[in-house]
């Protein structure tokens, strides 16, 4: 008998030490800070890696940085073959097209499959009503299409939620209720022949299913975290535990800041990496007002890594 109460003992501890929140593992490839060695820039990147695949989370701007930082902390990036871009602007595009010609001879289908939201592809322009598309470096979108396409890259357009991998869920493009969006100052859209504010429609974030609740992954954040965070719960009744990325809130007033940590406090957040446009103040104050943890706040920076079991693993700068 006491044998096999020992015998059942050690089955639960082996059961348990393999528990995990999630099967992805993330780490974070561009973004403002760099550690040793990396090269840090006004974007944002990030590789989830499970046993069974590979996705990219935006591209980086300079399209040599990824690259660069994914060689840096050995990430073998020839097993990506969906990519998720979460809008149009340069800094999260501009990675792409190099990427794919980097492995499509590796792996033919290396980043082949691209996942954007409806409105992605409209042409922008500036208060003159001259092409600014500011896409992957491409000023005309329709160059920018092409040359993709030409390398072997298949866009997906969603104009709603959709599950691109078991558990991964992408928003499409996000309903503006909470808060208006944070636009992208000097872009404009046509309506019969007139200039109108580009309010980035095609703005969508990747939500992850944990035990624990949604984590959440923006690459700007434009079309407000409030608003984004209601999507996620709509889609699926859970806390949104946690969120990465960039949340566009470093120019925000105190009081865009304060009524943002309290929704999102609301909504259950428990662990925050903010980098890129995010704002360290801004950072700062969701986590007092929300009561996140020390060990549960990253600014994150290149390296920094979200553990299967949701732990953060700082990066040599933070």
């Amino acid at each position: 008998m006491i044998q096999n109460f020992w015998k059942y003992i050690l089955i639960i501890f082996l059961f348990s030490a393999n528990l995990k929140s999630t099967d992805y593992e993330i780490t974070i490839l561009a973004t403002n800070i760099a550690n040793f060695g990396g090269i840090g820039e006004w974007s944002f990147s990030a590789l989830l890696e499970s046993e069974q695949e590979s996705i990219l989370f935006d591209t980086g701007f300079d399209e040599n940085t990824v690259l660069h930082n994914a060689n840096l902390l050995q990430k073998d990036l020839s097993r990506v073959e969906k990519v998720i871009l979460s809008h149009f602007h340069g800094d999260h595009t501009g990675g792409l097209i190099k990427l794919r010609q980097t492995y499509m001879n590796s792996n033919p289908k290396a980043f082949s499959n691209v996942y954007v939201a409806e409105g992605f592809f409209d042409q922008r322009f500036d208060e003159n009503g001259e092409l600014r598309g500011f896409i992957g470096g491409f000023n005309k979108v329709s160059d920018f299409k092409k040359q993709a396409e030409d390398v072997g890259i298949k866009f997906i357009i969603i104009n709603d939620s959709y599950e691109i991998a078991p558990n991964l869920i992408l928003s499409g493009p996000v309903e503006r209720i909470f808060e208006k969006v944070v636009v992208s100052p000097g872009f404009y859209l046509k309506e019969n022949g007139v200039l109108i504010e580009d309010l980035l429609r095609d703005d969508q974030s990747l939500g992850i299913k944990t035990d624990k609740g949604w984590y959440m992954m923006s690459g700007c954040g434009h079309a407000g975290m409030m608003n984004t965070a209601h999507k996620f719960h709509q889609i699926e009744n859970r806390d949104i535990y946690g969120a990465i990325g960039g949340f566009h809130l470093y120019r925000s007033s105190d009081e865009v800041i304060n009524n943002t940590a309290r929704s999102l406090k609301e909504f259950g957040l428990k662990q925050l990496v903010g980098g890129h446009c995010t704002g360290i103040h801004a950072a700062r104050t969701i986590a007092d007002i929300a009561s996140i943890t020390k060990d549960n706040l990253s600014h994150g920076a290149i390296g920094t890594v979200i553990t299967k079991d949701l732990q953060i693993i700082r990066s040599s700068v933070e």
